[in-house]
């Protein structure tokens, strides 16, 4: 592989997860960024009440983003060979983390409405 590219990356994601689901995945994650810009628009301010949840359900958002590479790539821990996998485990795992939390904050802002936290 001489050269790296985005359409590369691309190829490899469609390869682990199966062309459908990855781009369910990706159709997935834009909605709920477009939710999340959609909802602090709306309210105009971030509620640290809601934050404070969502930052409190992240380990289970990086628990289950790790579960579900390790459960998609048919692999498991015993696997991990170097630095470099351990190094994508915890990128998996952060960017469940965040991916998680903010679904969270979305949610309560849909449910809960705008609150005021004084």
């Amino acid at each position: 592989m001489e050269e790296f590219s985005f359409m590369t990356i691309i190829a490899v994601f469609e390869e682990i997860f199966g062309t459908g689901l990855f781009w369910a995945m990706v159709v997935v994650a834009a909605v709920i960024t477009l939710a999340y810009l959609y909802v602090l628009v709306r309210d105009r301010e971030m509620s640290m009440r809601k934050f404070l949840l969502a930052q409190v359900s992240m380990p289970v958002g990086g628990a289950a983003a790790v579960w579900f590479v390790m459960l998609m790539t048919n692999s498991g821990f015993r696997d991990i060979g170097g630095p470099i996998d351990w190094l994508v485990l915890l990128g998996v795992f952060g960017a469940g983390a965040v991916g998680f939390a903010i679904l969270v904050y979305v949610v309560q802002s849909f449910v809960r409405g705008k609150t005021t936290d004084a």
